[in-house]
């Protein structure tokens, strides 16, 4: 196939390698290969490496490396990344004047996450488009005038978030003149397969994959606080398990404290220590593969903005044929909910959620994969946001 052209992704794979971060940057290389382009992963924050297994910013890229390259082999890009790292300023896959040059011959460059300040480097590229996958701090922050994010978001050229109801009356997310544009989290449904046996399998428990507890990004607007940790809602949902003694629950965390992990136990959760779920691309599929389906609840500033976001990590539970019951964030409106997905906002919308799915989990488990594919699909998103690009 002749390709249509070079795009860069940026984003923070190497620097935090967890599988679950890999993931998000494979769908859309993955996309950009199957639409025709060059694909290219990029990495050029200067951001110091982050080692999982020692939870914390470590003075050796090695191990992040090595999960980076695996990472790009095994989704087909091998020779086609570069990574900076932030120890030593070293240059890896590229050196620093092929990076120069690949942004000067690339017809657009993705800030996935935006995970990158815009240098001038950076602008070399004509098209230059941020994806906002965690809606609400940075449209508040350039709001109240904050003149360096104004400035970060202003070195790009198009603009599109996973707030889908953002800019609508019932969002109170400032547009802040900015031409945010909705998109949702790709999935290639080859690279999740449908369950092996026709029925789609009934695998005991619900599961999630989550941080307990996320600081230093709380932000008032308008009289209100936002809240950017998600483990508020957690509590408000603890006792899910204990209204469904018939169903397992299990939560990949790692417990802050002691008290946190008797709390959550004491409710009727197996915690699940998520290093080994997250160190690897076949642990993390796995993972979501075994579960009956994902239960989970979203971040306060999703919730209480009715943004509209939703998880890349349950498209992930959707194209694997696993139903998916989380917290409503406005995407009521956006997907069909009531079969493989189901939003909820009170303790019985969740209770009887999961008790739907047992009626006739075969069914649900079809129409989840169906929905991954339909609404999810990485060809799909990724080609009408490069359209709206312009591209």
């Amino acid at each position: 196939m002749s390709k249509r052209g070079k795009i860069v992704v940026l984003h923070f794979a190497g620097q935090m390698p967890l599988a679950g971060i890999a993931w998000q940057a494979a769908h859309y290389l993955v996309a950009l290969e199957k639409l025709g382009y060059e694909a290219w992963y990029v990495e050029d924050s200067g951001a110091n490496p982050y080692d999982p297994r020692a939870e914390s910013v470590v003075m050796s890229c090695a191990y992040n490396l090595g999960c980076l390259e695996r990472a790009m082999e095994r989704f087909g890009l091998a020779g086609r990344w570069a990574y900076r790292c932030g120890v030593d300023e070293t240059y890896h896959g590229l050196s620093r004047q092929g990076i120069a040059a690949l942004y000067r011959e690339a017809g657009a460059l993705i800030n996935l996450c935006g995970s990158h300040h815009l240098f001038d480097r950076h602008l070399a590229c004509p098209v230059r488009i941020l994806v906002d996958t965690d809606p609400g701090y940075q449209q508040i922050n350039a709001a109240k005038g904050d003149a360096a994010e104004r400035a970060y978001l202003e070195a790009h050229t198009h603009f599109f978030t996973y707030g889908a109801n953002i800019g609508r009356a019932d969002c109170p997310i400032p547009l802040g003149g900015i031409s945010w544009r909705p998109t949702r989290p790709p999935v290639d449904m080859d690279l999740w397969p449908a369950p092996a046996n026709g029925d789609g399998g009934e695998p005991r428990w619900f599961s999630s994959i989550a941080s307990w507890d996320n600081r230093g990004k709380d932000i008032e607007f308008n009289g209100s606080t936002y809240l950017w940790s998600k483990h508020v809602n957690f509590l408000k949902f603890l006792d899910v398990p204990r209204r469904l003694p018939a169903t397992e629950f299990r939560m990949a965390i790692l417990p802050p404290t002691e008290q946190v992990r008797r709390n959550v136990e004491g409710h009727g959760w197996r915690l699940v220590d998520p290093r080994p779920v997250s160190a690897t691309i076949d642990s993390y599929r796995d993972f979501i593969a075994g579960s009956r389906g994902e239960f989970t609840v979203a971040k306060d500033i999703y919730v209480r903005t009715h943004s509209g976001w939703f998880s890349d990590r349950a498209v992930c539970y959707l194209a694997s044929g696993r139903p998916v019951v989380t917290m409503q964030t406005g995407f009521a409106g956006l997907y069909p909910a009531g079969e493989g997905l189901f939003g909820f906002s009170t303790h019985d919308e969740a209770a009887a959620a999961i008790e739907a799915i047992a009626t006739d989990y075969p069914r649900h488990s079809r129409r989840a994969r169906e929905l991954a594919r339909e609404h999810f699909s990485g060809e799909r998103v990724v080609g009408a946001m490069l359209a709206e690009a312009g591209l």
